[in-house]
């Protein structure tokens, strides 16, 4: 047991100890939450390390350092322990994404070093909810995405992934991770579409992480020239029928605060803001 205040990386023996502490906040933490529970903290299996900081002995704060860097539960001398872990390490992530508040102190001790950064987004909504709207009926003919549909919806994740980030997901490695995120969706049944009469995707969205206690819908995307036409709201209705039914009791998910359409969507079918992220995009 430690017994200064100090961080380090934790070990596979420390996996208890940081659960406890994802266990804190359960929604905002979903994402690193599934990682963790799946692979528990052997930076192989991870994707990353888990640095932890200790007050008196105890673990109170988590940082992932992975493809993002996320602070969990992070006080104010956490955040500065991890920004001078990161700094000296130097950047190998491709976002730094969490709670705003922590998010944005961490971006300021890095940016000097780190920074220019290609995107900030101060301001995500965090939304949740843990019932039906009984206003938006599901849409019928939202349905998980089957394995055998790997090409048809592939095309839609990138698109949506290049519209919302700002880049492809097939540079640098011809999207090969990507492409393998996307097939451990489907084959976890978490992907879901309505394609139309042509077999292409109009609306699309991922529960792209699940605990036993929340889930983390993602990548909801309407294809353009099916926008306006009211397919995203009973598609939204349809995914958060199915993630409430077999995946978590609460459901959340994150948005741009300049998205105001998708925003006005989220809340009509039960969502309410509870909080805010912060994203930084390099």
């Amino acid at each position: 047991m430690l017994t200064q205040t100090t961080s380090r990386v934790l070990e596979p023996s420390d996996l208890d100890a940081a659960l406890a502490v994802l266990d804190r906040e359960p929604v905002a933490n979903a994402f690193v939450t599934s990682r963790v529970q799946v692979a528990g903290l052997d930076p192989w299996r991870l994707g990353g390390e888990m640095w932890g900081w200790y007050e008196d002995g105890m673990l109170t704060s988590l940082c992932y350092a992975g493809a993002n860097l996320v602070p969990i539960c992070a006080t104010p001398r956490a955040v500065r322990a991890f920004a001078d872990r990161a700094r000296r390490a130097g950047r190998r992530c491709s976002s730094i994404v969490g709670p705003a508040e922590p998010t944005a102190e961490l971006w300021r001790l890095l940016e000097p070093s780190w920074g220019p950064a290609r995107d900030v987004r101060g301001h995500q909504p965090l939304m949740v909810t843990d019932r039906l709207s009984t206003d938006v009926a599901p849409d019928p003919y939202v349905r998980r995405v089957r394995k055998d549909e790997m090409e048809t919806i592939m095309p839609a994740c990138v698109a949506m992934f290049t519209e919302e980030v700002g880049v492809s997901p097939l540079a640098g490695d011809g999207g090969l991770l990507y492409q393998a995120r996307v097939a451990e969706l489907v084959g976890s049944g978490r992907s879901f579409a309505r394609l139309d009469a042509d077999g292409k995707v109009v609306f699309k969205a991922e529960i792209g992480a699940a605990t036993d206690r929340a889930c983390q819908i993602q990548g909801v995307w309407v294809a353009p020239e099916y926008r306006g036409q009211g397919y995203a709201a009973p598609g939204m209705s349809a995914v958060l029928r199915y993630a409430l039914a077999d995946v978590a009791p609460v459901v959340s998910l994150y948005v741009n605060d300049f998205n105001t359409a998708a925003r006005r969507t989220y809340r009509r079918v039960g969502f309410e803001e509870v909080g805010a992220f912060m994203s930084v995009l390099f």
